[in-house]
């Protein structure tokens, strides 16, 4: 288990002479897993031609320097609340030291590797290169392998380990894809859904129920969720966003899923005609498509937009479509073997001068399955977003505590370390202290339903801005509670939650039932951009980074939820309770006392 906080993950510099004998140079391994993850094993070697695309971070010196910018605007009793940092201050507080790019620089011209082969984020933070498995083999002291995954029959090109001259070491924090095998997936629960188009019920039909806020709901909701169904049970029926506040909503798209238009003008006639035949911006990043044929349509990519654009209409929409890694097939030859998607993202939004002030993913998978390294760099990238005022959201998981299987005789959470020991499973970006993540509810009255990922990161401590209230919560459980199964000094997930059960999407031309976290992120999501809409409206800055704010004033316009509970791993998991909890975080959102809240912010 390896805890820390990012601040305390530092630059040391390294005394190099001008010129450095690479070649022959001593290597040292730079990191490496005691094995494949569970479900992974070795199929055959790598062959000697297939590419890949290495991505090199260097060292960011400067980052404790912009944590600290981070907490400042973002806490609401701090006097630089609302002062966000332009792309050009992110971007010299991410930089490396120029000492590290010339050793690098020297490192990589060694192997014939010359400044116009090399692609460099904004930051210069990351260097991505294309060489074939063979050079690769050669300069990081390793040998790759396919490695193929029980379950879905996938293959990957992979290492356990891999080894740098001992001179760079303090100049380079990590080199992907080496030893990370993780398969960031949507999270969606549940897929429901039948031959014949179903007809949605909408809220017209007849009887209420009393919702969270004390107002009259359909009691359809109780059923389907729909647009309506969502305005009516947060209180946000009488607020009207506006197209002209400079205010935009930004969505994600991973995994080859694609967003299909006819479904999604199908879902704004059925549930919010007023936006029929608008459309959102949609960004291709790192060759991201847009297949727009009916075959391809994406029940994630669309439950994102129709939900997320159909919420905030007429808000500007963006939808960032990158391409993720594709599979590699030892029998066929595979031009490119890449990164998971989220490096190339924050690549290219942290490149960008101008970014929605609401962006939401509903992606991600085990912690263990990414390396400690990488999950540290991602989740800079998330602090670098946060301080440049852009509230970043993220489904907290759909396996409770970490496989959703409460029998001790069948279940599947095992600690990757070569012990082998059963231990709870958190869900990373999730588990990023500095991303708000979303849990599941369901019904009305609310409780956290069972499926709602939440806990405890193995890898980064619990921030100041949730000690008091993780702490209370820890208080209240029996000593010795699931003592061994998980690190009660993490950071703790997820920070809020919505409705995550029986949402009504548009797919292929049909009205199906869709569950999951990856209902609840931007749904949560859209309700910050009706706030940040506010905001901009009155002419205050946006949110940006959201928990400082929900964990110190924001939480008493959140619906308490104190049902339910979220097994897994052998257990009942965690239960909710009155405060935060590990599966429903602080709560779902009222947005009318929200909106008087972030109204009455600097």
């Amino acid at each position: 288990m390896r805890l820390i906080s990012l601040l305390g993950f530092p630059f040391v510099a390294a005394l190099a002479s001008a010129a450095v004998p690479f070649k022959g140079c001593q290597h040292k391994v730079k990191e490496s897993i005691y094995g494949p993850p569970r479900g992974w094993s070795r199929h055959t070697s790598a062959p000697k031609y297939h590419m890949l695309e290495l991505k090199i971070a260097l060292p960011q010196p400067k980052f404790p320097e912009l944590e600290q910018h981070l907490w400042e605007v973002s806490d609401p009793s701090h006097s630089r609340y609302g002062a966000h940092l332009s792309k050009e201050e992110t971007d010299a507080l991410m930089a490396p030291h120029p000492e590290s790019l010339d050793i690098v620089n020297e490192w990589l011209a060694s192997y014939g590797l010359a400044e116009e082969s090399l692609l460099r984020s904004s930051a210069n933070d990351w260097v991505t290169i294309r060489v074939p498995v063979g050079l690769a083999e050669e300069m990081l002291d390793t040998t790759y392998s396919v490695y193929k995954h029980a379950e879905t029959g996938e293959s990957i090109v992979r290492t356990t380990s891999y080894s740098l001259p001992e001179i760079l070491h303090d100049h380079v924090d990590l080199i992907q894809p080496t030893t990370m095998f993780a398969r960031f997936k949507a999270f969606k629960s549940t897929l429901h859904w039948s031959n014949q188009a179903q007809a949605p019920v909408l809220s017209t039909s007849s009887g209420t129920i009393t919702g969270p806020a004390g107002n009259q709901v359909d009691a359809s909701c109780n059923s389907s969720i729909t647009i309506s169904c969502l305005k009516q049970l947060y209180n946000s029926v009488a607020y009207n966003t506006s197209a002209t506040s400079g205010n935009k909503m930004g969505l994600t798209a991973y995994l080859n899923q694609y967003a299909n238009n006819m479904d999604l003008q199908q879902f704004f006639q059925l549930e919010n005609p007023s936006a029929y035949g608008s459309n959102y911006t949609f960004v291709s990043v790192n060759g991201g498509l847009n297949n727009q044929t009916y075959a391809a349509a994406g029940v994630e990519a669309n439950l994102d937009t129709q939900f997320g654009f159909g919420l905030t209409w007429p808000t500007p929409g963006t939808l960032y479509s990158t391409a993720g890694e594709p599979p590699f097939d030892p029998d066929v030859f595979t031009p490119t073997d890449t990164n998971e998607p989220y490096s190339y993202w924050l690549d290219y939004v942290l490149s960008q001068p101008s970014l929605p002030q609401t962006i939401s993913t509903s992606y991600g998978d085990d912690e263990q399955t990414v390396p400690f390294t990488y999950a540290a760099r991602v989740c800079a990238g998330m602090a670098a977003l946060g301080a440049r005022g852009v509230s970043i959201l993220f489904s907290s998981g759909d396996s409770g505590v970490g496989d959703g299987n409460p029998n001790p005789a069948t279940q599947m959470c095992y600690s990757n370390d070569g012990l082998n020991v059963t231990k709870f499973l958190p869900a990373f970006p999730a588990s990023c202290p500095y991303v708000t993540a979303v849990g599941a509810t369901i019904n009305i009255p609310e409780t956290a339903v069972s499926f709602s990922g939440g806990g405890f990161s193995n890898y980064f401590v619990r921030p100041a801005y949730q000690e008091v209230a993780v702490s209370e919560y820890l208080a209240k459980l029996v000593p010795g509670t699931y003592e061994g199964l998980y690190a009660p000094e993490g950071r703790a997930y997820p920070d809020v939650s919505a409705q995550g059960v029986n949402f009504l999407v548009v797919w292929q031309g049909q009205t199906i039932p869709v569950d999951g976290t990856s209902c609840s992120s931007p749904t949560f999501a859209s309700f910050v951009s009706m706030l940040n809409d506010a905001r901009l409206t009155a002419f205050k800055s946006p949110l940006g980074f959201l928990n400082p704010f929900l964990y110190s004033a924001g939480y008493s316009a959140l619906n308490d939820i104190t049902m339910g509970h979220n097994p897994g791993c052998g257990t009942e998991g965690f239960n909710a309770t009155t405060g935060w909890d590990p599966i429903s975080g602080l709560g779902t959102p009222n947005f009318e006392k929200l909106l008087g809240l972030v109204l009455s912010l600097p």
